[in-house]
């Protein structure tokens, strides 16, 4: 006896499955309609472009660093003495 393993699927009907037609085009409606490009995501408004750090956050971070590393010091000259 011959089990359904061993019997060959039957191929596709060419009648009722899509793909290319007659001249070996597709058909329309068998692909999809082409994307738009990346550039419709980007504004057409020009941003001005600002610097990346002003002057007083600047200082700021300086002022902070000055101040944690003379922390330390005084930690580090303490812990000799």
């Amino acid at each position: 006896m011959t089990s359904d393993r061993d019997r060959p699927t039957p191929g596709p009907d060419p009648d009722r499955t899509p793909g290319p037609g007659p001249g070996g085009g597709v058909p329309p409606g068998e692909t999809p309609p082409v994307e738009d490009s990346i550039s419709g995501a980007i504004p057409r408004d020009r941003v001005e472009i600002r610097k990346p750090w002003g002057r007083w956050p600047l200082v700021v971070v300086l002022v902070a660093g000055v101040l944690v590393a003379a922390l330390l010091l005084v930690r580090a000259f303490d812990l000799l003495v």
